[in-house]
């Protein structure tokens, strides 16, 4: 007698047919599932009905506009903000990697987008509710994997059983999803429509019918009893007739011998779909000492030949976006990081109060270095930061900090800090130093020069434009007439700013303009703290702090001259 599960899908006990097999390891995108088209009744909470909710998707309010899935690459400004870094390690080796990476990718042009995802955010802030739902995505992704399995087996019988086995995962996944969020203190709009839907959606009569025709047949399978007969190169199929099964009298006889935990010894099976051609000829004779089962689960298969509902496919696409964003900033929050929701603005008012860059705190926390955090602010009529101070101090991360705040905000996500208003720009630009390309005959004044004409041009009032070290190739008297030049087209034109320079001059160009500065130690003025301070620019102070750490002012070198 052997294990039926020995020949790929149909398993056995003492020689039974049942329908359960472990996952495969890879997988696949299952064929596209259409709609039950069952009216989503209301759902319920504990013992409270609440009013259904229409539902499309997790990502854009209903009715908002948001077409297909998104796509195309990385905005220009991904790599200066070092977007990309975060986006490729949000994303990972996820499933719906690319989905994920084109949804951090597009900033959303709508406030209330932006707050509708944020909403989402906050009921998954749940890590009870989070943990869930991850399961279940993956549970639902061991469906597809087993879905996309079917076109590599040669054997009817077989594919029909990975179906069944598919169609089970997929009620049991279902009837979990319902159960984590019928008892979830869910708030959003976008899970409280969703919650809607899979109550109507479980309740309805094809899914009901599903569940009960999956377990009949499932039942009917398991109860199948049968023996192999291996004589002289022959193999012999037959029905079970009462023969001793001589694995439970072993199991039996060595039970007494057990002491506590044991190293389990035990073959395991692979769970791919391979079986070779033995395998299939037994199994076809099986279904031929069973006809009536074997019949069953045919037709049992295509009458459910499209079970998984494109709604649910559509939550489970939409949620990993925001389980992606969240399990990476995990570890920050562990290492005392915070992060919050921003308020979203159309005027010209912003204000983080903790921030960091995302990029760079994500390396740093993993080899258990302190964050540094910053503020910032503009306020009234104020639209434009220059940053200025040592280098090495901090002023390019600071950049990179304000234009990651403006992107995330405007993809509905988290930012860094512990209080955020954010300005929703229409577009995001930047200019930061490049290696000289030696295959252009322009030199890097010319390059420079032309990148910022063209963001001049292109910008609007509703812009956030971010510039480090422009001009930095030149002299200091060019680098001063220059950047007052594009500082003064700036100002005019009124975008929201932050111009890194080691200009000093251009951080008091008007009343539009706040002077930021990277300090030092006071008390050693080598050593940069990494924090950006509103303060006048005092570039002097800084020269004459290392010129008296090492003996070089004006006073002490004439003393040693004239002594």
């Amino acid at each position: 007698m052997v294990r039926a599960s020995d020949l790929g899908h149909v398993s056995a006990t003492s020689g039974a047919v049942g329908a359960a097999v472990a996952p495969p390891s890879s997988v696949a995108t299952s064929p596209r599932a259409v709609s039950h088209g069952s009216s989503p009744a209301p759902a319920t909470s504990g013992s409270t009905r609440e009013e259904a909710r229409p539902f499309e998707s997790l990502l854009f309010p209903l009715g908002a506009e948001h077409g297909e899935a998104p796509s195309g690459g990385a905005p220009a400004y991904a790599s200066d903000l070092r977007l990309d870094q975060i986006v490729l390690a949000v994303a990972g080796d996820r499933e719906e990697h690319e989905r994920v990476t084109a949804l951090l990718y597009q900033r959303v042009g709508e406030v209330d987008t932006a707050y509708f995802r944020q909403e989402v955010f906050r009921d998954l802030e749940d890590r009870a509710l989070r943990d869930r739902l991850a399961d279940v995505v993956g549970r639902l992704a061991d469906v597809r994997a087993h879905l996309g399995q079917l076109q590599r087996m040669r054997c009817r019988q077989q594919r029909e059983g990975w179906f069944l086995d598919a169609a089970n995962l997929y009620v049991e996944a279902i009837a979990s999803l319902a159960d984590d969020l019928d008892h979830a203190p869910v708030t959003s709009r976008a899970l409280l429509a969703f919650r809607s839907f899979i109550s109507g959606y479980t309740d309805s009569e094809a899914f009901t019918t599903l569940v009960a025709e999956t377990r009949c047949v499932r039942q009917a399978l398991s109860e199948i009893r049968y023996c192999v007969l291996i004589h002289d190169g022959r193999v012999e199929v037959r029905r079970y007739e009462g023969e001793a099964d001589y694995s439970v009298e072993v199991v039996d006889t060595f039970a007494r011998f057990a002491q506590g935990d044991v190293t389990d010894h035990r073959v395991r099976y692979r769970s791919e779909p391979g079986m070779n051609h033995v395998g299939e000829q037994i199994l076809e004779r099986v279904a031929r000492l069973f006809p009536d089962e074997f019949a069953e689960l045919s037709t049992y298969c295509q009458r459910h030949e499209r079970f998984y509902d494109e709604t649910v496919r559509q939550f489970e696409r939409d949620v990993q976006f925001y389980l992606a964003y969240l399990e990476y900033l995990e570890p920050l929050r562990s290492a005392g990081l915070d992060f919050c929701y921003p308020q979203l603005t159309r005027s010209a008012s912003l204000s983080a109060t903790g921030t960091f860059d995302l990029a760079l705190a994500k390396k740093l926390v993993a080899e258990a270095v302190p964050v540094v955090r910053n503020d910032i602010r503009l306020e009234g009529g104020e639209r434009i930061i220059v940053v200025t101070g040592p280098n090495q101090g901090g002023k390019t991360t600071f950049a990179r900090t304000f234009g990651q705040l403006h992107h995330v905000a405007a993809v509905g996500c988290p930012v860094p800090g512990t209080a955020a208003t954010i300005f929703l720009s229409d577009q995001i630009f930047t200019h930061f130093q490049r290696e000289e390309d030696l295959t252009r005959f322009s030199g890097k004044l010319e390059d420079d020069l032309r990148r910022v004409r063209e963001i001049v041009q292109s910008a609007t009032k509703d812009s956030i434009v971010v510039m480090n070290e422009i001009f930095a190739s030149t002299t200091l008297h060019d680098a001063r007439t220059l950047g007052k030049r594009v500082l003064e087209q700036l100002i005019a034109l009124g975008p929201q700013c932050l111009l890194v320079t080691f200009v000093d001059e251009l951080a008091t160009l008007g009343d539009t303009v706040v002077s930021m500065v990277a300090t030092i130690d006071p008390d050693d003025p080598v050593r940069r703290t990494f924090r950006v301070e509103r303060r006048p620019a005092d570039g002097l102070a800084y020269a004459l702090a290392v010129a008296a750490k090492y003996g070089l002012t004006y006073e002490r070198l004439l003393r040693r001259v004239t002594s």
